[in-house]
Formats: structure tokens, sequence, C-alpha cells
């Protein structure tokens, strides 16, 4: 394969249909922001509380393999919390199928991301972070549905999914 074949793949993997369903969940989310204080402890705090796979995404900012994440074809209604120290950060009606094979959002909830420009793919793109424990949770891409025109692309090792039948987990940490 050549440059020029190999670059323009990489180009036009944004441009590809990435929506195929849109989860219209008639549930509304109570709460739809978060008032968060930074947790000040090490990385290595959460080595035992969390799986070693979420520990590589999560504080060595890895990315599991697309498709393996049985969270990518969850459409109940419910929240999606951080695997690690539980903030909320996604609510089922955000969630939609974006074909990567990753879970995808079209926002999060206010205020539970911090963002940073991740420049290790060459181009640069916007990663974003659990803001609570610092926990990497992926990238946001603007190929994702309107309104917004955001894919909040995730790692699921990084979430946790919870059913609105189920309490949320207490915040760890």
């Amino acid at each position: 394969m050549n440059r020029r074949i190999f670059l323009t793949g990489l180009l036009a993997i944004p441009a590809a249909p990435m929506i195929s369903r849109i989860s219209l969940a008639q549930h509304q989310p109570e709460e739809t922001s978060v008032n968060v204080r930074p947790l000040d402890v090490p990385h290595s705090y959460w080595r035992d509380k969390v799986s070693s796979e979420a520990y590589e995404v999560l504080f060595e900012e890895g990315t599991e393999r697309a498709g393996s994440s049985p969270l990518d074809k969850i459409y109940q209604d419910g929240t999606y919390v951080c695997a690690a120290c539980h903030l909320p950060l996604f609510t089922s009606e955000a969630k939609f199928d974006s074909g990567t094979g990753w879970p995808s959002f079209t926002q999060p909830i206010e205020g539970a991301m911090e963002q940073k420009q991740d420049y290790r793919m060459i181009w640069p793109r916007t990663e974003y972070h659990c803001a609570r424990c610092g926990g990497h949770q992926g990238h946001v891409f603007n190929d994702g549905p309107p309104p917004r025109g955001e894919r909040w692309c995730n790692n699921g090792v990084a979430l946790r999914f919870v059913p609105t039948t189920d309490a949320l987990p207490e915040l760890r940490g």
C-alpha cells in the first residue's frame, strides 16, 4: 500500500456514515449536570479497584480493541458511570450506534468531563477524561448526529452501565 492510498483511507474514516441507530429512550434523567471536585489521589490508588484492562485505559491512556465491549450494543435506559470513581458521565438518551465498535454518545453530562489535545496520532484529536478521577475515557470527534454533530467515542472498559431500575453506585475515592 502506498502512502497516498493509506492517507486517503485515513481521511475517509471520519466522513464514513456512522449513524445507524439513535437511542430514543423515553426516560428523562433527573441529573443533567454535575458539580465535580477533582480527587487528589495518585493513579496507583485505582490499581486494585478496577480490572487491569480498565486501569490500562483509564490511567495509562490505552485503547480497547474495537468491538470488544458489550456496552457498545446496550440500549436500555440508564446511566453510564466512570468505571473507577463512579461519577455519572453519560445518559442513555445520548447514546447512539456509530458503527465504530465503541460505545458512542452525542454529549456527556455537563461538568463530567475535562478535555485536552492529543497529538499521538500525528493530527490533533480531542481527548477527554473523567473530571473527578482524571481517568481517560476516549476522544470526541465532529462526525456525530445533529444537532451538536459530536461523537464522544468511549472505551467501554472505562464505563459501567447502571440501568434506571438500579440505584447509582456511591462515588469512590
